[in-house]
C-alpha cells in the first residue's frame, strides 16, 4: 500500500510464479491500484505467463544481469510455498547447480528482493525467510517449529484506512502475520 494524493485508478504490474500440475509456471499480474484520498489500495488481478525473459527484464530494469544462479534461485523460490531460509534455498538449488555457494545464494536472494521478484520475511530473532509470492497476502508462523504458511484473504480497504490514521506517522505498507502453533506441533 502506497500513499498517494488524488483519486483514480492506476495499473501496476507484479510478477509471481509457482508450480501448476507438476510444472513450473510463472505469472505476471496486472493489478489495479485504486487511490482514495491519501491511501492507495492494490487489488489482485489477471495472471499472465512469466518467462525467463521477464525475470531478465526485471533484473536489468534494476541494474542487474541475469545469471544461471539467479535463475535457479528464482525458480526454486517461486516453485515452493514453504517460505525457505537461505540455507534451505541453497540445499534446494545445489541439485541443479552443485558448485553454487551459500554466499551466492544469499546475494541472489537479496537481488531478487531488491528487484521485487521475492519478499524477505524478517523476524525479531534475526532470522529471515524468503517468499516467491509477491502479490498481497498474509502469513501464519508456528512459534515452535518456525514454519510459515500463506493465509488467504486481504484486509478490507476501510480497515486499512482506519489504521492509516496513526498521528505523526506516514503509513507506506503493512504486513500481517498470525502467530501460533501449527497442527504438526500441536
Amino acid at each position: 500500500m502506497n500513499r498517494e494524493g488524488g483519486a483514480g485508478q492506476h495499473e501496476a504490474e507484479s510478477i509471481d510464479s509457482g508450480w501448476v500440475r507438476g510444472q513450473f509456471v510463472g505469472v505476471r499480474s496486472r493489478a489495479h491500484r485504486f487511490t482514495r484520498g491519501k491511501g492507495a489500495y492494490t487489488l489482485p488481478a489477471t495472471p499472465q505467463p512469466v518467462t525467463q525473459d521477464h525475470l531478465r527484464e526485471a533484473l536489468e530494469t534494476h541494474g542487474h544481469r541475469f545469471t544461471e544462479q539467479r535463475g535457479a534461485v528464482h525458480r526454486f523460490l517461486a516453485g515452493t510455498d514453504s517460505h525457505p531460509t537461505a540455507e534451505e534455498v541453497f540445499h534446494g538449488v545445489r541439485g541443479e547447480l552443485p558448485a553454487i555457494s551459500l554466499a551466492t545464494v544469499y546475494k541472489n536472494l537479496e537481488t531478487l528482493v531488491a528487484c521485487g521478484m521475492a519478499l524477505k520475511l524478517t523476524y525479531s530473532d534475526g532470522s529471515s525467510r524468503y517468499d516467491g509470492r509477491t502479490d498481497p497476502h498474509h502469513h501464519a508462523r508456528c512459534e515452535q517449529c518456525g514454519t510459515v504458511r500463506d493465509v488467504p484473504g486481504n484486509l478490507p480497504a476501510d480497515v486499512i484506512s482506519e489504521l492509516e490514521s496513526c498521528p505523526s506517522f506516514r503509513v507506506t505498507g503493512y504486513r500481517l502475520e498470525l502467530t501460533g502453533v501449527c497442527s504438526a506441533c500441536a
